[in-house]
């Protein structure tokens, strides 16, 4: 019979399972309860963001929370929130134009106020949303019916409220004196020149 080694009394650990990535210490990392809220809540505002393409801008920040809070409704694949590409093109073109200008880049407002097509959504005074005048969380439809180009300035005031007189609305207008040769440079600066319109006589700078 073979006499048995002697042991030093300790007995080896057996080695940690690899599957999972440790940290520094050799320790696996344990994440925060207050992390994974962040993830989830970053996760869930971009599935509603996704449904609202092209939108920050408009009216999403403005009334979205309103809706809900007001007994409005969600969105949904009949009654979507946002106007299609098509509605916002016949909308701009149903809005007045501006004398002299080229109307695919330049119109008016109801309120009289000048906007250009390339601003949109943004807090300038040139800047345009494309507005539900009935609100969509009163019950107003995407629709072309229901569409109006609005300086951006007075949508944001405006929110989901019904009845505004056109004279409210018209005092938190942003006004800006523009004058013609402004509004020459804005176009070259987005669209490399400027184009008049048909009627008005005037030179083209290229």
């Amino acid at each position: 019979m073979r006499p048995r080694k002697a042991t030093t009394g300790r007995r080896t650990a057996a080695s940690p399972r690899r599957d999972r990535p440790l940290d520094s210490l050799g320790l696996e990392p344990v994440p925060s309860s207050s992390s994974a809220s962040r993830r989830s809540s970053r996760v869930s505002a971009s599935l509603l963001l996704d449904d609202h393409p092209g939108f920050p801008a408009e009216e999403a920040a403005s009334d979205f929370p309103s809706e809900l809070q007001d007994g409005g409704r969600w969105p949904s694949p009949t009654e979507p929130r946002t106007f299609t590409h098509s509605v916002k093109q016949q909308c701009w073109e149903k809005a007045e134009k501006v004398k002299g200008r080229d109307p695919d880049r330049w119109r008016r407002d109801p309120l009289g106020n000048i906007v250009f097509r390339k601003l949109v959504g943004c807090p300038g005074c040139l800047c345009h949303d494309y507005d539900h005048i009935l609100p969509y969380s009163k019950g107003g439809k995407s629709t072309l019916e229901n569409c109006q180009v609005l300086q951006a300035t007075v949508n944001r005031s405006k929110g989901n409220k019904t009845e505004v007189s056109k004279s409210d609305l018209i005092q938190k207008s942003a006004y800006c004196r523009v004058s013609g040769r402004d509004m020459d440079l804005i176009e070259l600066s987005a669209y490399g020149n400027v184009r008049r319109a048909s009627d008005s006589g005037g030179c083209n700078i290229q």
